[in-house]
């Protein structure tokens, strides 16, 4: 897992990963700092490393303001589930306002749907239709994918990552 230099994960959803092979890389190169390890070893003929399971990148990243507008960060928005009937499955987006209607392909028009639901509401308005989102479509934050990001964790979680992924969020009183 690969933490900032401020060990706060790069991103929580996908988790900011990188392979064995270009963690060892990072660190003979300077470029991160071990922070845990796991119990393995690499070894070539003149040295032993064990392996880095959490590394700190030693110079600080600063992540884009506005992210990239792109299909899984849609997704990501809407939680993954059609914001018309919830289904999670063969995911898709809408244009709230169609592409034949002079609709943009925008943060502001754009939701995520299931096929089924794309399908029924085609090319109509969402009132001519009966179909309104549950939530209208916004431009996310950086911030607000992050929180959604965390709703989401990986299928496999190693313990040495735990300690660095939920960190900073509010404590229970």
């Amino acid at each position: 897992m690969v933490l900032n230099a401020d060990y706060r994960p790069l991103s929580y959803y996908p988790l900011s990963l990188w392979s064995w092979q270009d963690a060892v890389r990072a660190v003979f190169l300077d470029r991160v700092s071990v922070v845990e390890q796991y119990d393995r070893f690499v070894r070539s003929p003149s040295f032993e490393i064990r392996l880095p399971s959490v590394v700190s990148l030693k110079t600080f990243v600063r992540a884009n303001r506005q992210p990239a507008f792109t299909r899984f960060n849609v997704f990501l928005r809407d939680r993954f589930s059609c914001q018309y009937c919830g289904d999670r499955d063969d995911l898709t987006f809408d244009h709230l306002i169609p592409r034949s209607r002079g609709g943009q392909t925008t943060w502001e028009n754009v939701v995520t749907a299931c096929s089924c639901c794309n399908l029924r509401k085609g090319g109509l308005m969402p009132g001519e239709a009966g179909m309104w989102p549950a939530q209208m479509p916004f431009a996310p934050t950086v911030h607000d994918l992050h929180q959604n990001g965390r709703l989401f964790p990986p299928n496999y979680l190693h313990r040495s990552w735990l300690d660095y992924l939920y960190w900073d969020t509010e404590l229970d009183p």
